[in-house]
Parts: structure tokens; C-alpha cells; sequence
């Protein structure tokens, strides 16, 4: 007979970030709270050729704080934000070493695990690679250098959760899973599973993206799925979720990490805790490579609200996929229809994409860590760049900054394939 662990409570009790609105988590929920947008003009590379020149950027972020200068050579950019962001949840969950060891920085449990999910992984390195490699083809007569021993490893998907496992001293589970925009919520949501389930007392889990580059701009831009707005008066005035003008989203690039805990642990500990994880789907549409399905999104929100055992009559918040596509919100809108009926209109939903652009995987746990912020803060951030809404899109979508008390949200997270990630929290209030 097989026997199976009991299920255990799973909470939040760190979160590390760097995004478009800051190099901090905490700096990056309070432009999001205000209502800033962190997209501009490309800066990384000439697209003035280019119809989509709107990105979302790091701005000032120097990895040299959590990396050695020979590590970050060495590694592409998606590791780097990891890393980082690693670090920077494992101090804000009060996992700190007190042995005065350098080499030992934190206080993790020996079975801690890191999962990361990324959609491009070292997109970057082999960009840069490959137009060296064409470089010293068109130079024919001059000698051709070998690639960078480090391409392959640089660029794979796994190394972002290796990389942090290695600065954090985890020796636990370690994933790199890659599911297109839905990678870091699958990331939290199998993190939450493997708490659950007794398998682990911690686990880092989040995403990590560096595609701001040319081969995923065009790549992204010819799929027909990028905003082609300019900045105007300064303001970058895109992406446009569930607006009727709306045309596309703004690829951005960022990080985001969460420090899951069994609960008792966390509370042995006496650590801070952002809310509770109580429901996980993890679906597919089986319908097509990039449309949406409405019908597979609202069969995911129902999967979750099922394991978390919560009625659709209790969700006060939704924190929405919202890229800002014409049939992506469509088909979302179509999804909390089905599932919430006459409430969908009713309850209030935000669209974070809107001010940070599309981080892809970083995206989905980014948005699971600001509505754990609206859980324990009771603050909705307002959705900016609404201004037409969609008589199509029948949801609640809120614009400006609004208190309420919140006790069950949800975050959906939807990706090219047709896959689909929900996660159900819980206010510890």
C-alpha cells in the first residue's frame, strides 16, 4: 500500500525582484501602486527600423551587487536578474546565516529547492553568438574563433534555478521549467505542490527573463502579438489591456522569486508571512500553437478554485493575465465570464502588465507577489492606459488605485500552447 504524506499549509514568506519599475520588489510595488509605467523607447539596440520600439528595461541594475565579475561574463543576463532576485528573497524571508563564514551566507534548510521558469532562458547569449559567428564569416580570409565555451550552459533554461541554488547553498529539488509566458507561475504553483505534499519546508520559486533583444523583438513582432504604439509627451501610453484600442503587448525583461514555507516552519521561525497558496491548475487548451481558448482558461480557474476548495462566490480579486493582445484579452474576459457569470462584471481586477510590460515567465510570479501585496495591504493598483474599455471584455477592471479588503484572489497566467497556470491565495487576515 502506498502511503501518501499529509497535506500541509504552503505560505509566502519572501519575495525578491527587479523589473522595469525598480530594482527592488518593495520600489517596483510602490510605482506599481501609483499607477507608473516602467515601458519606454528600446535602449538596448537601435530599432528605429523596427514597427514595435516600446520595451520594458532594466534601468541601473548592477548585477556586480550579487554576482563575481567573472560569473557574469560568464552568464547571460536571465541568470544574472535570478540571482538577484534570489538574494534578495532570502533576506526579505529572514534567511540569513548568523555564522560569520562568507562562505556560508544563509540559513537554508538542507532539502531547500529552486525552481525557476524562463521562455527564452540565454536568448541574449546566443543572439550575441550568432552575429559573431556571422561576423567572421563574411571575414573569411581572418581565422575563425571558436563560440564561448560558456554558450551552451549560459543559455540554458536550468541554469537561472542552478545558478541561485549555488548563491543560496540549496541542495534540494532544482528546476528549470519552461512553459512559455506561464514558466514562473508554473514555477510557484510546482513549488507549492512539492511544500503540499511533504516533499519540502522551502523552495525559491519564480521566473526570470532577458528577451529584450532583436532576434525577440522581430521574433515576437512578425508572430503579429507586439503593441506597434510610440511614446508620446514622454508617456509610453502601451500596452492597452482590455482596451478597444489595444494592439498588442510590450516586451519586457525582469525577475521575480518567492520564498514558499510550510507553514508550521515559518512559524517556528517567527517568520513574516505575505499570504497563503491554497489552489494550483496546471492545464493545457490542447487547441493551438498561440490562440487563446477561453474554454481551457476557465476549465484552469475552475481546477484551482477546486483544489483550493473555494466557490467562485468567494474570489474578491482577480489579478488578470491582461497582455494587452486583442484576442488574449478577449478570450480571458470570455474565461471569468464563464466561470463568475454575473459577478465577472462585479469583481475588481487589475492588469499589471500594463505598467511593466510582458516579463514573460517573470511576469506570472510578479504578478502572484503584488497580489499577495493587495492581500496583505488591501490596496488594488490601478490598471493605466485604460482608456476605451472594451464593451467585449466585460470584467472589472479597476484604474485607479482602490482599498478593499481581500481575502480570496486569484492570478492567472496563460502562454503560447495553450498552457495554462492558476494560483489561488489566501489573506492571513
Amino acid at each position: 500500500m502506498v502511503s501518501y504524506p499529509q497535506m500541509k499549509r504552503v505560505v509566502v514568506t519572501g519575495i525578491g525582484a527587479v523589473t522595469p519599475l525598480g530594482n527592488s520588489f518593495s520600489g517596483s510595488w510602490e510605482r506599481m501602486a501609483r499607477g507608473e509605467s516602467g515601458i519606454a523607447t528600446v535602449a538596448r539596440f537601435d530599432a528605429s527600423h523596427l514597427p514595435w520600439r516600446l520595451a520594458g528595461e532594466l534601468k541601473g541594475f548592477c548585477p556586480e551587487a550579487y554576482q563575481e565579475r567573472k560569473e557574469i561574463i560568464r552568464t547571460d543576463p536571465f541568470i544574472h536578474y535570478a540571482v538577484a532576485a534570489a538574494v534578495m528573497t532570502a533576506e526579505d524571508a529572514a534567511l540569513i546565516s548568523s555564522d560569520p563564514s562568507p562562505v556560508m551566507q544563509y540559513a537554508l534548510p538542507a532539502s531547500a529547492g529552486v525552481i525557476i521558469g524562463s521562455s527564452r532562458g540565454g536568448i541574449s547569449t546566443i543572439e550575441r553568438a550568432l552575429i559573431k559567428s556571422r561576423a567572421q564569416d563574411v571575414k573569411s580570409e581572418t581565422r575563425k574563433r571558436p563560440s564561448s565555451p560558456y554558450l551552451m550552459p549560459s543559455s540554458t533554461v536550468s541554469m537561472a534555478a542552478s545558478y541561485a541554488a549555488r548563491k543560496l547553498g540549496a541542495k534540494g529539488n532544482c528546476l528549470g521549467i519552461s512553459n512559455a509566458c506561464a514558466s514562473g507561475a508554473n514555477a510557484v504553483g510546482e513549488a507549492f505542490r512539492l511544500i503540499r505534499s511533504g516533499y519540502a519546508r522551502l523552495v525559491i520559486a519564480g521566473g526570470s527573463e532577458a528577451p529584450v533583444c532583436r532576434l525577440c523583438m522581430e521574433g515576437y513582432g512578425v508572430s503579429g502579438v507586439l503593441s506597434t504604439h510610440r511614446c508620446a509627451r514622454g508617456e509610453a501610453g502601451a500596452p492597452r489591456p482590455f482596451d478597444r484600442g489595444r494592439d498588442g503587448f510590450v516586451l519586457s525583461e525582469g525577475a521575480c522569486l518567492l520564498a514558499l514555507e510550510e507553514y508550521d516552519s515559518a512559524v517556528r521561525r517567527g517568520a513574516a508571512i505575505y499570504g497563503e497558496i491554497i489552489g494550483y491548475a496546471n492545464t493545457t487548451d490542447s487547441f493551438h500553437m498561440t490562440k487563446p481558448d477561453a474554454e481551457g482558461e476557465s476549465a484552469a480557474i475552475v481546477a484551482a478554485l477546486d483544489e483550493a476548495g473555494i466557490t467562485p462566490g468567494e474570489v474578491d480579486y482577480i489579478n488578470t493575465h491582461g497582455t494587452g493582445t486583442r484576442i488574449g484579452d478577449s478570450a480571458e474576459a470570455r474565461a471569468v465570464g464563464t466561470v463568475f457569470g454575473s459577478r465577472a462584471s462585479a469583481i475588481p481586477a487589475t492588469a499589471v502588465k500594463s505598467a511593466t510590460g510582458h516579463m514573460l515567465a517573470a511576469s506570472g510570479a510578479f504578478e502572484i507577489a503584488c497580489t499577495l501585496m493587495s492581500l496583505r495591504e488591501g490596496i488594488i493598483p490601478p490598471t493605466i492606459n485604460l482608456g476605451d474599455r472594451d464593451p467585449e471584455c466585460n470584467i472589472n477592471i479597476v484604474t485607479e488605485k482602490r482599498d478593499a479588503d481581500i481575502r480570496i484572489a486569484l492570478s492567472n497566467s496563460f502562454g503560447f500552447g495553450g498552457v495554462n497556470a492558476v494560483v489561488v491565495l489566501k489573506s492571513m487576515g
